[in-house]
């Protein structure tokens, strides 16, 4: 198809209005001469572009390395193997494909290079979660053929509607026990008569004889899927009460992509399943990721040379193996995705807003007392970001810092009015020693007038309230000082110290988290993916626990004790004082 002079010009002009924003957004630089690079200026994963739509249009011209799609971006990269491919591809698809939103043809353009790699780009990175097994060729052709006639879905009984509906009508059919979507669990007082098949004893001695590190036992429920080229499965984690670790997935009939993501991190993987593969899932894979099968017709994956291409799906059949539990309590180390976990955490929640005050009281008031001196001895740095707020009130204005600790705050503006106040009779010492003007409160009831300050700051305080009600007064009484015009910054702890594959600083800080971890170095895996053991301490009442944080890993707990370790003599004993976080 060729296009007239009219509509190149449009398409251009179209083209260079798209080039300035994606310049400003992503510092990506274009080229008026062909090269290896395209971008597609106008479609990417916010207009619902398909990597795999997009495949199947460009490879028909030439073949393609690499290709990016920034997460939330109305623009994407392709990467080819020359110059002439890239000519080809841009020439077949500039402004006549039709892939655009709504139908708009695409518009293309040269640029010097790709951006970088993200992080959380689930082909950028060859290791697997941790405790993920892939078995090629678990089984042969004979065996798959005698396992799909075995539990062959064409007489499923599974006739619920809610059901069909949940499946997307998906075949299923399940030994043992049912297991029940939508719970992702099963009913252990309802066996079915319906057993998993005895050919299926093969594989427990072929699994054993393949791996006897693993911790296994016979499974004792069967769920069969039958995925039709378009179906697929949301993501999920089974149950961690309901079954045992490992969970095991057989694939029959057709190769699939599944994609694992991490909640805790925002990390995802995608893994390519072959037919005739078995899927372990254990430890952190099973507990802490989810898993799942995208709804498509195509899947893509990387080739062996490096580059990218599209695979058409055929009927595929999953047989997962499951074990289940018999205590109906999950023990791992995985709280983010356990339900026993949550569970106790909604216990616990329900004490800590009978007993707040007597928490706060033990675990935040006493041992900032206590620990005063030292505290503030190491925290004599302003956040840049908390003096600049600061710095940037007018002169004459009156600001008020709620749990002002030591008052590093207090001196970085010599032209308004600072006002301090916290509940810790030691840290306020410490503000009269350097000739602040602090008093003593309650951040739950601060003895201001209605209206009477210009600005509030509160940092690093409300996450010591222990219910959401309190941290809720704490703000409501920071709003009613504030004069309508007035401005407010609150800085609280933040749970997960980790967001798109970066860990904070305060992770960076232990040596152990600084390692990469690499899918061919099991001991650097192993190391990595340790799961920090905790402790339950009591706290203001008998029956009201907490866990203890361990120092620069990550959090694992909405309500813990975070430790802080001070020397009360001259020995080298430590004493260990626990904060409520």
């Amino acid at each position: 198809m060729t296009l007239s002079k009219n509509l190149e010009k449009k398409i251009a002009k179209k083209i260079k209005r798209c080039q300035l924003l994606i310049e400003k957004d992503s510092e990506t630089h274009f080229c008026d001469d062909p090269t290896e690079f395209i971008v597609i200026c106008n479609a990417g994963l916010s207009t619902g572009l398909q990597q795999e739509a997009l495949l199947a249009e460009a490879l028909q011209h030439g073949p393609i390395q690499q290709i990016r799609f920034p997460p939330g971006k109305s623009y994407c990269f392709l990467q080819f193997t020359s110059k002439a491919s890239a000519q080809a591809v841009y020439s077949a698809l500039n402004g006549i494909c039709t892939l655009g939103q709504d139908g708009a043809v695409l518009l293309l353009a040269f640029c010097n290079a790709l951006p970088p790699c993200q992080d959380n780009d689930p082909w950028c990175s060859n290791a697997l979660p941790g405790g993920l097994i892939l078995v090629r060729d678990f089984i042969d052709e004979a065996m798959e053929n005698i396992l799909l006639e075995t539990v062959h879905c064409d007489d499923s009984e599974e006739t619920d509607g809610q059901l069909n509906k949940t499946l997307k009508h998906r075949k299923v059919k399940h030994f043992g026990y049912e297991f029940v979507y939508g719970t992702n669990n099963v009913d252990k007082t309802k066996p079915l008569e319906r057993g998993i098949p005895s050919v299926c004893n093969e594989l427990w001695n072929r699994l054993q004889n393949l791996h006897p590190e693993l911790r296994w036992h016979v499974p004792d429920q069967l769920t069969v899927n039958q995925y039709d080229p378009g179906q697929g499965i949301p993501p999920h984690v089974d149950t961690h009460s309901a079954f045992d670790d490992p969970i095991l997935s057989l694939s029959l009939g057709s190769d699939i992509v599944m994609d694992f993501r991490q909640p805790s991190s925002g990390k995802q993987v995608c893994v390519d399943l072959p037919a005739r593969s078995l899927l372990i899932m254990g430890g952190e894979s099973r507990y802490d990721w989810t898993h799942g099968i995208t709804p498509r017709k195509m899947d893509t994956i990387p080739v062996p040379n490096g580059g990218l291409t599209v695979r058409k799906r055929r009927v595929r059949v999953s047989l997962t193996f499951r074990r289940l539990l018999q205590h109906d309590r999950c023990e791992c180390q995985f709280p983010r995705l356990c339900d026993t976990a949550q569970q106790l955490a909604e216990k616990q929640t329900a004490l800590l807003e009978c007993h707040a005050a007597q928490v706060e009281a033990q675990n935040v008031h006493r041992v900032y007392n206590e620990i005063a001196k030292h505290f503030s001895d190491t925290r004599h740095s302003p956040w840049p970001k908390v003096e600049a707020f600061v710095r940037s009130l007018s002169a004459g204005a009156v600001l008020l810092d709620v749990g002002c600790g030591n008052g590093k705050y207090l001196a970085s503006s010599e032209c308004a009015v600072m006002l301090g106040c916290d509940r810790s009779e030691g840290l306020l010492q410490v503000c009269v020693d350097r000739g602040f003007n602090v008093l003593q409160c309650d951040c739950l009831a601060i003895p201001f007038r209605d209206e009477s300050v210009d600005a509030c700051i509160s940092i690093a305080v409300i996450h010591h309230l222990a219910t959401d009600q309190r941290r809720k007064q704490a703000i409501s009484e920071m709003i009613r000082v504030l004069r309508p015009s007035g401005k407010a910054l609150i800085y609280v702890w933040a749970k997960n110290q980790e967001a798109n594959a970066k860990k904070s600083s305060y992770l960076r800080q232990n040596k152990h988290n600084n390692k990469p971890t690499m899918q061919n170095d099991p001991e650097l895996t192993q190391e990595a993916s340790q799961i920090v053991q905790t402790e339950n301490v009591v706290v203001g009442v008998t029956d009201c626990t907490l866990p203890v944080h361990t120092n620069r890993t990550q959090f694992q707990h909405q309500d813990l004790l975070v430790p802080w370790k001070l020397r009360t003599n001259e020995s080298m004993e430590k004493t260990t004082f626990l904060r409520y976080y």
